[in-house]
């Protein structure tokens, strides 16, 4: 198979939608800036929300479903909320169509009396219910979450990383104290930072986001962001303080054990397919996907070589056996006994697919009990004993694992900066990207300056206190330096 992938260092956009056709994750669809999530991309995102899902339970949250259609007045109720989305809204106006002339057209008279917005995001629909179950302290907290579709009218689209509808979960919880929802907010930023470094060996760096890039309706927007290979950032999760606010909108009171009526303190919290992107552009390379063991949907492939059928049924059963072993243990295996590929087509495949690890089985490993192993995120290759195979796969992909995460953090660590100048900020910036951390005054006037004269945003201010310093653009006091890059 003749190579079909862009050289990251020659077009790394075009290199991106390569890696993205090659391991048939996706596909662009007839309605612009939508796409087809093909059957190997919805496996790896199954396998991210099975992973999260039970993260979600373990800290005490439930699953449930609200409706995609929100009426327009809910989003009017929240005026920051409605000034944030306003712009992206998908709006349903008419209940139905009529024939005409062999084709289809909207009947006016099925007008709706209130307009409907398709789902951006769920708080109002939420906050509706909410008001319904919450009376006393005693039907505190709520933690609910809902996997879902939601549509944003996106100009400029790109699959996984900005697409105008995506798949996501969005957690949505309510507190009878400030505290405890601060609490919330925080556990679930944690949370995401341990599923992005555990499982997805996505280093990240924490933080609070700027006013100017808060959630629309929050008080405090919590995110974890990554640096992908072409230096630029990605915000790869969000979680949400809203304090009062919905409570507010949606008239949502408690009567406290002191028998006084409150509001209701809230939070949310989300990732989406968008992490698909993520973890491309964090470990991926010119022969195509690279995937963590822990979240591919195959960890191991067998590629069978055989040239006559008493060679296939004896490699056949030996094949199996391996497969028996390896399942024993829990790993996911793939066997690609296909007659009608070569063993080069298929290992191309398979790479550009990302599995971790191959196993190739012929007669001659059979004449010499091994087989020969391929690593995919190295290419290394080696001939194997038979004897003890499956507990050898089994370190080996915990030794992938360690190794991309430590790779990406190596790679993260060798282009993060920190600069005191605003000169020297620019030539990084323009010259090198990556992250880099400075010093800024807190206002969003020289936060949206910088921002028009490099195109870098303040991804994050770290958790972390740092040392107080001079703005590099105003020279006014700085409590700590924060976080910059350009992004996606």
């Amino acid at each position: 198979m003749a190579k079909k992938i862009t050289s990251k260092s020659e077009d790394f956009s075009q290199w991106y939608q390569d890696v993205i056709r090659e391991g048939k994750l996706a596909d662009h669809s007839p309605v612009r800036g939508s796409m087809v999530i093909r059957p190997n991309g919805f496996a790896l995102w199954e396998n991210m929300k099975e992973e999260l899902d039970q993260m979600f339970k373990d800290t005490g949250h439930e699953n449930a479903y609200f409706p995609l259609f929100i009426p327009k007045s809910f989003l009017s109720k929240e005026a920051q909320h409605v000034e944030g989305f306003a712009k992206e809204c998908a709006v349903v106006t008419h209940s139905r169509l009529k024939s005409v002339d062999g084709g289809v057209e909207v009947d006016p008279e099925s007008k709706l009396e209130e307009e409907l917005i398709v789902r951006p995001t769920s708080e109002t629909i939420i906050w509706d219910s909410y008001r319904n179950w919450i009376q006393s302290y005693r039907d505190l907290p709520i933690l609910i979450n809902q996997w879902a579709n939601v549509v944003r009218w996106e100009m400029r689209t790109r699959l996984f990383l900005r697409t105008m509808e995506f798949l996501w979960q969005e957690g949505h919880t309510a507190h009878a104290t400030k505290e405890e929802a601060v609490a919330e907010t925080k556990q679930m930023l944690e949370v995401y930072r341990t599923f992005a470094e555990e499982y997805m060996a996505m280093p990240v760096i924490t933080g609070v986001k700027t006013e100017s890039e808060r959630f629309a309706g929050a008080e405090d927007t919590y995110c974890i962001e990554t640096l992908l290979q072409d230096n630029k950032a990605l915000q790869a999760g969000t979680s949400h303080f809203l304090g009062q606010n919905f409570a507010k909108a949606f008239d949502v009171k408690f009567q406290s054990s002191e028998g006084q009526h409150e509001y209701v303190w809230a939070t949310s919290w989300g990732v989406s397919t968008r992490l698909i992107g993520g973890l491309i552009m964090t470990h991926s390379d010119d022969q195509g996907l690279v995937l963590p063991p822990k979240l591919a949907p195959n960890q191991v492939v067998i590629v069978t070589i055989w040239k006559n059928d008493e060679q296939k049924e004896a490699v056949l059963d030996y094949c199996n056996d391996i497969i028996s072993d390896l399942k024993q243990l829990g790993i996911r295996v793939k066997l690609d006994d296909r007659e009608n590929m070569s063993p080069g087509w298929k290992f191309n495949e398979h790479e550009a697919a990302g599995i971790p690890v191959r196993l190739t089985v012929g007669p001659r490993d059979l004449e010499n009990s091994n087989v020969e192993l391929a690593r995919r995120d190295t290419g290394d290759k080696n001939i194997v004993d038979r004897e003890g195979l499956a507990e050898r796969v089994d370190t080996l992909l915990d030794t992938i694992q360690d190794e991309l995460f430590e790779t990406a953090k190596e790679r993260i660590q060798n282009n993060t900066h920190s600069v005191d100048s605003y000169e020297e900020f620019k030539e990084i910036i323009e010259n090198e990207g990556g992250f880099v951390y400075a010093h800024w005054d807190g206002t969003a006037e020289t936060e949206e300056k910088i921002k028009d004269e490099t195109k870098a945003t303040i991804r994050c201010i770290p958790l972390e206190d740092g040392e107080e310093g001079e703005c590099m653009v105003t020279g006014k006091p700085s409590k700590q330096k924060v976080l910059f890059a350009r992004a996606y």
